[in-house]
């Protein structure tokens, strides 16, 4: 299979632990002796003490975690009113160093890769925290001048994030760490992103909750972060003629958030809901792979033979030169655009090509390549 080299591959934060599997997460806190150390987890019904112990004056601590069964889970370490998070994957051993008194501030992190992304966010999400005080606090401004310098720090500091943390890998612990977070301030606690009314906020959830449901289906919570993009969705519909029945349907035409707008090769923009009422298979794929002409031609029988009876493939080619990519679909007869900035990529969560997905007449998300059963020609038959 031929890989996408600009995203970290999905895979490595699969969970494959069986549900009476624990892991070790364990390290030393300097300068802590006698102190109370918690470890919490981080549910959706709240923060629940896992487990504690005094810490004697080598600092030395060893937890055991029970393994997350459907997807990875999120812990706190804690002393005090400090807390350091952290995710469970695949992960088997987990090893966090820090001291007092900067215990959440300046810690380490080993063995865990999506935590080593929380931690770097969460350096920047204390620092945020901070600076907004900072600003509420200051006697000198106008309220209104204050208030536009939040919104900035908060809109630069978001984009970051979504650049950053989310849409490169949203299937990753991180990124659902990133849609999730919450800053306290003066005002009290509120969270950072927004899945219910703002556009771009809603459009990040949705990335995380495609890609969750792709790889956790069945985990609470990805159904958790469904329903909150289900609903923002929805909500900033531009045109609502039904309200959205799931997340498989985020390219609905209603919506235009997820939807896949591209350039074909005469620079056409081509909507991938323009497409409802059709099966569509929509491709991600290089021309530029070894195996790609034998799999054009598999895609050229299959389109001749539905093609008459409603079936249309949408294919993003993401080959890094674009004159080749403009040669070789010069002649194909179903809709093949380009993509570079990797936005429609990251939102369907594609790791490495090439992936498909079946979209049913009523612009739901029926099938990932991924986890195919039987062929293709057989699951286009069925929806056709």
């Amino acid at each position: 299979m031929y890989k996408i080299t600009f995203f970290i591959v999905i895979a490595t934060i699969i969970s494959a632990c069986s549900a009476n599997k624990t892991h070790n997460v364990s390290g030393k806190i300097e300068n802590a002796a006698d102190s109370m150390l918690y470890v919490e987890a981080s549910t959706l019904e709240g923060i629940k003490t896992v487990d504690s112990v005094r810490l004697k004056s080598d600092g030395d601590y060893a937890f055991s975690v029970e393994a997350p069964t459907e997807s990875p889970e999120f812990y706190n370490l804690r002393i005090g009113n400090e807390r350091i998070p952290f995710s469970i994957d695949s992960t088997e051993q987990i090893t966090i160093t820090a001291s007092l008194p900067d215990f959440s501030k300046n810690y380490m992190v080993e063995g865990n890769e999506s935590s080593k992304k929380i931690k770097e966010m969460y350096g920047m999400q204390i620092k945020l925290q901070k600076q907004i005080i900072d600003l509420e606090q200051n006697k000198d401004m106008f309220p209104g001048d204050i208030v536009d310098s939040i919104n900035s720090l908060i809109a630069a500091y978001k984009k970051i994030v979504k650049e950053k943390y989310i849409y490169p890998n949203p299937a990753n612990a991180s990124a659902y760490y990133a849609v999730c977070q919450s800053l306290t301030d003066l005002q009290g606690t509120w969270f950072l992103f927004n899945p219910l009314t703002d556009r771009d906020d809603v459009k990040a959830y949705a990335a995380v909750a495609t890609a969750w449901d792709c790889y956790y289906p069945d985990a609470d919570r990805t159904i958790q972060i469904c329903n909150a993009a289900i609903k923002g969705l929805d909500n900033t519909a531009t045109k609502k003629a039904e309200p959205i029945k799931s997340i498989g349907g985020k390219t609905v035409e209603e919506t235009g958030i997820i939807d896949v707008e591209l350039p074909d090769i005469k620079n056409r923009i081509q909507k991938l809901t323009s497409l409802k009422g059709k099966v569509v298979l929509l491709d991600f794929t290089v021309f530029g792979a070894p195996d790609s002409p034998e799999r054009t031609r598999m895609l050229r029988t299959l389109y001749d033979k539905f093609s008459s009876r409603g079936f249309e493939i949408y294919q993003v080619g993401l080959d890094d030169d674009i004159h080749f990519w403009k040669s070789s679909v010069e002649y194909l007869p179903w809709i093949s655009v380009h993509e570079t900035n990797g936005m429609a990529t990251n939102a369907y969560a594609v790791s490495s090509v090439p992936t498909f997905f079946l979209i049913n007449r009523e612009n739901e998300i029926v099938l990932r390549s991924d986890f195919m059963k039987g062929s293709l020609e057989d699951n286009i038959e069925k929806l056709l």
